[in-house]
């Protein structure tokens, strides 16, 4: 008797492999953005994503150390703040400022594990967009902020509920290289004493990781770099050693 593989199963190995080429063309795609005229307008949002990811970063983190999350605001010029309180100590407050500073290449790495799997992406995107909700209506204290963040949510969660399996995870794929890009792109940040926002100068996170722990803080900032070029290359490893895994299951 002939064993006829489920479609189901041929579905998913077939956008799993699909899944290589969802990860080169959204990097072409992306590094594009910066060459061709007016691109720079379609990767606003994704400078935006970033910095949502940074400030998640630092108030998760909060909460993981036992402060509270306080607020978060965003401005149209891509920067922001996180606003948390609570006595830490010493290593709680570098580990607050070291979490927005890694957030970015923490959340790439969920995303490229879960863009394995059709249906592990699409309970993924519900979850951030869940997320995102409750951010929103709990700490986000600025209009741009609301707004985006809103948005961003309601968007999320339309895919998740509307999306094909491939839609799905090309989405989550995507996402997760904007983020891990951003890791290089904002990679500058790691290296500054002092933070420009547009609610005024103030220490940087590499600052305030170097007054509570001492050592330079550019020592700080090439860690929490290194730190994070691991985490995403563990993502984009586990993302591709699933492809290869189907590839060879397929011949």
């Amino acid at each position: 008797m002939r064993l006829v593989p489920s479609p189901i199963r041929s579905l998913d190995q077939e956008l799993t492999r699909r899944a290589r080429w969802v990860l080169l063309g959204t990097v072409v795609g992306t590094l594009l953005l910066y060459v061709v005229p007016y691109g720079g307008y379609v990767a606003y949002p994704l400078l935006l994503l970033s910095t949502l990811a940074h400030e998640t970063g630092h108030g998760i983190t909060a909460l993981l150390a036992g402060a509270r999350f306080d607020s978060l605001q965003m401005w149209a010029d891509g920067s922001g703040v996180a606003v948390w309180s609570g006595a830490v100590g010493r290593l709680g407050r570098a580990l607050i400022a070291a979490g927005g500073l890694v957030g970015p290449a923490v959340a790439a790495a969920v995303g490229f594990v879960l863009g394995r799997d059709p249906r592990r992406a699409r309970s993924g995107l519900w979850v951030v967009a869940v997320v995102l909700a409750v951010l929103d209506v709990w700490v986000v204290r600025s209009v741009f902020g609301a707004v985006f963040v809103g948005g961003l949510a309601v968007g999320l969660a339309i895919v998740a509920a509307r999306g094909t399996p491939g839609t799905v995870q090309v989405v989550t794929v995507f996402l997760a290289v904007q983020l891990a890009l951003s890791v290089y792109s904002r990679g500058d940040y790691l290296f500054v004493p002092v933070a420009e926002t547009s609610g005024g100068p103030m220490p940087s996170d590499v600052a305030q990781m170097a007054q509570a722990l001492w050592l330079p803080y550019w020592l700080w900032g090439a860690l929490c770099g290194l730190f994070s070029l691991a985490v995403v290359g563990f993502g984009l490893w586990s993302l591709m050693r699933e492809v290869v895994r189907v590839d060879r299951a397929g011949t």
